[in-house]
């Protein structure tokens, strides 16, 4: 009888201990199945397998460069096209010549007319990319006031401001702000107003894109 009392104790025993390592293998994290045999004949199933994984990855990370290098290489494609686009050229033209306007208007409201501000500071901004040179940019300026006046005349005006910002030393351009009655000027000093402001439109924009 106690025989028989202590067999089922050792079965009732082993079979716990079964499900014990059953349980511990189904919670082994999957390196614990490395085969430490190399000779047995999983091993070169586990290795194969292993190769193929450390394959993939060298082929994944090859593609991601490829793919990264195509992906930035058609940002810069687009971004190229949105540069040189109608809208995009447009748009950032109006904003300059919109941020001209305002800064010639804080500095010569008081004294010339805003129509004259206007119109200078969009041929400004039109001009200051131009080959021209900066003679020639300063009489198209005042010429967008002053249709009538020659581009001879025009010169001598604009050649004291031309020189100055070909030497990079600033130019003194008067007391535009002591005019009291612009209607009162004669057209030549309209015309001497309209050089001054032409040249201060054109070393804002000059400065502007300096600091870009």
């Amino acid at each position: 009888m106690t025989h028989q009392i202590n067999g089922s104790d050792t079965r009732d025993s082993l079979t716990s201990q079964v499900e014990l390592e059953l349980l511990a293998a189904l919670l082994e994290p999957e390196d614990a199945t490395y085969p430490w045999n190399p000779a047995d004949n999983e091993s070169e199933a586990y290795f194969y397998e292993l190769e193929q994984q450390f394959a993939m990855a060298e082929v994944l990370e090859e593609e991601l460069t490829s793919r990264s290098q195509s992906f930035f290489h058609q940002l810069d494609n687009l971004w190229l096209q949105v540069e040189n686009s109608t809208y995009y050229n447009c748009n950032t033209i109006t904003t300059a010549v919109s941020s001209l306007q305002e800064n010639l208007q804080k500095a010569f409201a008081a004294s010339i007319p805003q129509n004259w501000l206007n119109a200078i500071a969009a041929k400004a901004t039109e001009l200051v990319a131009s080959q021209q040179c900066l003679g020639d940019q300063l009489i198209e300026c005042v010429q967008a006031v002053l249709p009538t006046w020659g581009a001879d005349d025009l010169s001598i005006l604009a050649r004291p401001y031309a020189y100055a910002m070909r030497s990079g030393e600033p130019h003194k351009i008067g007391s535009i702000n002591n005019v009291e009655d612009w209607t009162a000027l004669s057209e030549i000093e309209q015309a001497k107003m309209g050089m001054a402001i032409a040249y201060y439109a054109l070393r804002q924009l000059n400065e502007s894109e300096s600091e870009g």
